[in-house]
């Protein structure tokens, strides 16, 4: 269910915002990554958030955890810029209650929440940058524009291929990557962290023109 106080404050937060206050006055940048809690789920493709999450938290120094709201945060500043990272620990489809607290307690505009999650229509370790529009089928993402009352949030989208032959995508989703994908993690994630830097240094549509090519990364 949609909460329409959520919503009206978004819509107030937008109008009183300038492009130069941006992720400031507004409590700063979210960074959400999806996946679902429990060591069963760790390495599943469906968990790939959680992982970018990580390596996103290693590279900017964030070292200190918290639980808040259902999720377990890291707190800390990038060029000066408040950087709020999210892992929602209820499962995947049910995330958006626990992000449309966090975006409300820390007074996150909307344009300012960057959201990674897996997806089934990309190929595998390719990743696409958009800023908005609707869930494509991903069930968290679904639940983050029914919590939160807009679709105009960022996403970072990490491709997971298509399940093989008639294999059902829900228990292709929660199979771990394959050997020779797993080497590949942490180049993508690379790729992922500096896409996230980009957005924050220069916007979501020129993080888009630098990093929606062919080749996402260098193996």
């Amino acid at each position: 269910m949609v909460d329409h106080k959520l919503f009206d404050f978004f819509r107030k937060n937008k109008q009183q915002l300038s492009k130069s206050d941006e992720g400031q006055k507004s409590g700063g940048f979210m960074i959400v990554g999806l996946g679902n809690p429990g060591k069963d789920y760790q390495k599943n493709r469906h968990n790939v958030g959680f992982m970018a999450i990580d390596k996103i938290a290693q590279e900017f120094g964030f070292e200190n955890k918290k639980v808040k709201s259902k999720a377990i945060i890291m707190e800390g500043k990038k060029e000066n810029k408040k950087i709020i990272l999210v892992k929602p620990q209820t499962f995947m489809n049910l995330s958006g209650s626990a992000v449309a607290s966090l975006v409300q307690f820390f007074k996150i505009n909307p344009e300012n929440l960057i959201v990674i999650h897996d997806d089934l229509d990309l190929p595998s370790l390719s990743i696409r940058l958009r800023p908005g529009g609707g869930a494509g089928g991903q069930k968290g993402v679904a639940s983050i524009i029914q919590n939160l009352g807009t679709q105009q949030f960022n996403r970072i989208r990490i491709g997971i291929g298509r399940p093989p032959g008639r294999m059902d995508a829900a228990d292709y989703v929660l199979q771990n990557f394959p050997k020779q994908e797993e080497k590949e993690l942490p180049f993508l994630f690379d790729t992922v962290t500096k896409a996230i830097e980009c957005i924050l240094d220069s916007g979501i549509e020129f993080a888009m023109n630098k990093f929606n090519g062919e080749n996402n990364f260098d193996r």
